[in-house]
């Protein structure tokens, strides 16, 4: 039984992809894993495969827009470990010119004020652990633009800096900031869910890629992360595939 044994960690967006990978990761490292997404049979099925598998995890459906829901699902909590904010995701790929403002206004809420409802309303109770941590998923999107992207890279770097900033105003307390931003991954449903649907699109962006990241990547490295000592703080993290030089540069064997 390890150090974190008991000690909750909570994932949003864990009904897919890298936020379940990261439930998986969490909860073979010891923690009583609370899984939270919209989508209430997939984080029940993963909820009942962990405890299968003999750990400790429960589901909540929850949509982190939601500022009523995610206050009343926060005073469930006294103490927490570790909050993982990992609900958000991308939508559409026009230019500037062309774009849904719908779908900026989609983006920013779940990327940006969903993280911000979570981390206001479980803060008191990270800092009532004696020893918490935030995550923030944020993306190399975060910290670079590129063509097609205006929507969802608007949308990162202001998640970006709302964890930076978050850092320097609770320096001294016992919370630490840390923003893990994945490059190219490659998982079930975020392209797909981009392009409305359209596989043949999802398709193209990992197209000669050899080995794009996989989910389990990223939680292999959120959770290496977070297990730290105490006084590590990895502040930020960019974790990319090797094809990948920058967000307009990618080695493609086609």
């Amino acid at each position: 039984m390890t150090a974190a044994a008991k000690r909750i960690a909570i994932v949003t967006g864990a009904s897919s992809g890298i936020g379940a990978a990261t439930a998986r990761g969490l909860a073979a490292a010891g923690y009583r894993v609370v899984l939270t997404a919209r989508r209430k049979d997939r984080i029940e099925a993963l909820a009942a495969e962990l405890t299968d598998a003999g750990h400790d995890a429960m589901a909540y459906a929850l949509d982190v827009t939601d500022r009523a829901a995610v206050d009343t699902f926060a005073t469930a909590f006294k103490k927490i470990a570790v909050l993982v904010n990992n609900a958000g995701g991308a939508l559409g790929a026009d230019t500037v010119a062309a774009s849904d403002p719908a779908d900026w206004r989609r983006m920013y809420e779940t990327n940006v004020i969903g993280t911000l409802n979570v981390t206001q309303a479980l803060l008191p109770a990270l800092t009532a652990s004696g020893d918490g941590t935030v995550v923030v998923l944020s993306s190399t999107a975060g910290h670079g633009t590129y063509e097609g992207g205006g929507g969802y890279v608007a949308a990162k770097h202001a998640e970006h800096v709302l964890a930076e900033t978050l850092r320097l105003e609770i320096v001294g307390t016992p919370v630490r900031v840390i923003e893990i931003a994945p490059g190219m991954v490659r998982t079930e449903e975020f392209a797909l869910t981009r392009f409305g649907g359209d596989s043949e699109k999802a398709a193209k962006v990992y197209a000669g890629v050899a080995e794009p990241l996989t989910a389990e990547d990223v939680a292999e490295t959120i959770t290496w992360a977070v297990t730290r000592p105490p006084h590590v703080n990895i502040d930020l993290l960019v974790v990319r595939p090797r094809a990948q030089a920058s967000n307009t540069k990618v080695h493609r064997e086609l």
